[in-house]
């Protein structure tokens, strides 16, 4: 496909997109920072007549807090999260996450918004914000809507959004006393290639150091980010030690669903899903002793 086969409509507001979007549905994409849609564009792995872009929409820009949330604008870039103070100090996880996505300049055109509405089973930013229990607002002209991430994703590249609604933002919970959260992921090149497998996990101890409650997510090992239930079940009521962990480890790779391609065979990816798991298991314990891992 040539691009000039497309016509292009830059939004003013959220109004705006909304109506072209539910005007040229299904033949529209929505655009925000363009480093998977053009490139999805160019490459084939889908066709559109219409993209609608988001980028003159400076309300989705930027991060704020409000009750007692972290409020993440769509259009905000990986390395503005990078150098936020807030997440430095409240939200180190996320900066796991953002810290080996890409390379330099493609951290400062993507967005948070767009890698999770995108949908791509390795996308970095979905596992940690589901540990997180993030949620995402989802704009149309008729009303909005608040979906809990872990929700959000129905299959590779598909979610519940609807063809008029627009992601607006995501909603991170600001974290309880003696709480950690930590992301791991195996790539084979450091910066640009996609996650082989990922593992994102959370903590919350008490005072004497016993697990109250734990999350853990799977990420590129299936067709979707999968939070593991039993995972985080296994670790309830349990000292936050290699024992316990080695325990969610095994019930992590159970959830697995991984394939075999060019990256890595299947048994690798499930071997990576129980070395990652304990990694993100024991960052999450030290930032929740207020060690820093």
């Amino acid at each position: 496909m040539v691009l000039t086969d497309i016509e292009f409509h830059e939004a003013n507001t959220l109004e705006e997109a909304s109506e072209w979007m539910g005007q040229y549905a299904p033949n529209a994409r929505l655009m925000a920072g363009g480093t998977d849609v053009l490139v999805d564009l160019k490459t084939g792995r889908y066709s559109t007549s219409h993209v609608v872009s988001l980028n003159r929409i400076f309300a989705l820009r930027g991060l704020t807090t409000t009750n007692g949330s972290l409020r993440i604008g769509a259009l905000t870039t990986p390395n503005q999260l990078r150098a936020s103070t807030v997440i430095w100090e409240r939200f180190p996880a996320i900066l796991d996450a953002v810290r080996d996505m890409a390379v330099p300049q493609i951290r400062n055109m993507a967005t948070v918004g767009g890698n999770v509405a995108g949908a791509v089973p390795s996308g970095d930013m979905p596992p940690i914000l589901i540990v997180l229990n993030a949620s995402v607002i989802l704009w149309s002209r008729s009303r909005e809507r608040e979906v809990p991430l872990e929700g959000f994703f129905v299959g590779p590249r598909q979610t519940v959004r609807r063809d008029d609604e627009i992601l607006t933002e995501i909603r991170v919970p600001y974290p309880p006393p003696r709480f950690g959260a930590a992301y791991s992921r195996f790539a084979l090149r450091e910066a640009n290639g996609c996650a082989v497998a990922t593992v994102a996990a959370s903590l919350r101890l008490d005072e004497k150091g016993i697990i109250r409650d734990a999350r853990v997510c799977v990420g590129a090992v299936a067709p979707i980010p999968k939070l593991a239930q039993k995972a985080g079940a296994v670790l309830i009521g349990k000292p936050a030690g290699n024992a316990a962990f080695r325990q969610a480890a095994e019930e992590a790779q159970e959830i697995s669903q991984p394939i075999s391609d060019i990256r890595s065979s299947a048994d690798y990816r499930r071997e990576l899903i129980g070395v990652l798991t304990r990694r993100a298991l024991d960052a999450a314990r030290q930032r929740a002793l207020g060690e820093r891992p």
